[in-house]
């Protein structure tokens, strides 16, 4: 079994990457809004990240499956599932969940800009949840050492 420690600390640093990479994909879509960026380069940048995306966060699931915390598990099922579906119903013509001749035309990047910012705010409220865990498990044992030498140690 992997060591709950060092469980949180992979989590924290995958939802860390998940977070940077959501603040990017919501940066690109407002580009996109305001007409910054070209639809085309915009599109193609987001669907080469939908993969690792869904992958990292099946991976958090995984982890959570194989470690028994089953209610970080139920807490992240949902998000999976979701991003799951959203890749089988995407239509056979687009070129991927992003679609630059869709984007603009049915206001998708509206649709788009509030999945990321819905996906945004659940893993800042995880990332926080995970790092509360983590001290939680740092401090499980005696971080004193008040047990060994009859003597707590005041200065440092």
């Amino acid at each position: 079994m992997i060591p709950d420690l060092l469980f949180f600390v992979v989590i924290l640093i995958l939802t860390g990457f998940l977070l940077f990479l959501l603040v990017y994909f919501v940066i690109l879509l407002t580009d996109v809004e305001s007409d910054y960026l070209n639809a085309q380069q915009c599109c193609n940048t987001l669907n080469f990240w939908v993969i690792p995306k869904v992958t990292m966060h099946t991976f958090v699931a995984i982890l959570q499956l194989i470690t028994g915390h089953w209610w970080l598990l139920l807490c992240n099922l949902p998000g999976v599932v979701w991003q799951i579906q959203e890749i089988y119903k995407m239509p056979r013509g687009n070129m991927g969940i992003y679609d630059p001749t869709e984007i603009h035309n049915r206001g998708m990047v509206k649709v788009h800009l509030r999945n990321c910012l819905i996906f945004l705010a659940f893993y800042l409220i995880m990332f926080f949840v995970y790092m509360y865990c983590m001290i939680q498990e740092m401090l499980e044992g005696d971080p004193i050492r008040r047990h060994e030498d009859e003597q707590i140690i005041t200065e440092f």
